[in-house]
């Protein structure tokens, strides 16, 4: 494939650069991005990335039964507007193009209350609630190529915004789009099973101890009266 398919651009890539400023909200960084592009900075280098992404379902209104007529009605209106201009180009000067107007706009607005009711009534009051959804993000950071991020801060820092990361790059931060080891490789720095130490010194377990030996029993003392067992010199009797 081609560099210039336009094809290849629509592959999901993870983004690149190191962070130079970070936002509690997207129109934040949205200004930062601005004034970089209003001092004819080179913005393709920058990307605004949002991390730690929600789901959030904002609740406009509750539901009944008059305001989903109503809200049918509406739409109703607006395409029996659209039914009754196309009846008037088609219809010319012999008709009255006012009253094809009204006329379709009221059908549209009879039949557009009279489905949105049935339709309600088909939730069984499950959903009695008016709701709209977007995909937010927690912290919004803006990167930049390394080669212009000490700029870019510059740039601003004039602007009086905050930046993250030192003025000659973030060298202390992990950058966006670095690899990661593949899932079952240790971290980068960790020798692998069967592999040396960093020192080049190979690690060899400790020596184990020797067994003890086993004591020999003391000499018994003359004084000391025999034992069970033991055989007592000297009572030999010849027969």
């Amino acid at each position: 494939m081609s560099l210039n398919d336009p094809r290849a651009m629509r592959v999901p890539t993870p983004p690149q650069g190191v962070e130079i400023a970070s936002f509690a909200t997207y129109l934040e960084a949205q200004k930062a991005v601005d004034v970089l592009a209003d001092g004819a900075f080179t913005v393709q280098a920058v990307t605004i990335v949002g991390s730690d992404l929600k789901m959030v379902e904002r609740v406009t209104g509750r539901l009944s039964y008059p305001r989903v007529a109503l809200a049918g009605a509406l739409s109703g209106v607006w395409f029996g507007i659209f039914v009754g201009l196309l009846f008037s180009l088609f219809a010319g000067a012999e008709g009255n193009i006012l009253a094809t107007i009204l006329t379709c706009a009221a059908i549209g607005a009879a039949f557009g209350s009279m489905f949105g009711v049935i339709s309600y009534s088909f939730t069984g009051g499950k959903r009695d609630f008016v709701s709209s959804s977007q995909v937010v993000a927690s912290r919004y950071s803006v990167l930049c190529l390394p080669d212009l991020a000490a700029e870019a801060r510059d740039r601003l820092r004039k602007a009086e915004i905050s930046v993250s990361g030192g003025a000659l790059g973030a060298t202390q931060q992990q950058s966006f789009g670095q690899a990661q080891p593949p899932v079952g490789q240790p971290p980068v720095g960790q020798p692998q099973y069967g592999q040396q130490t960093p020192t080049g010194q190979p690690q060899y377990p400790a020596p184990a101890q020797a067994a003890p030996q086993p004591q020999q029993p003391a000499e018994p003392s003359p004084d000391e009266p025999p034992r069970y067992g033991q055989r007592i010199e000297g009572d030999r009797r010849e027969p």
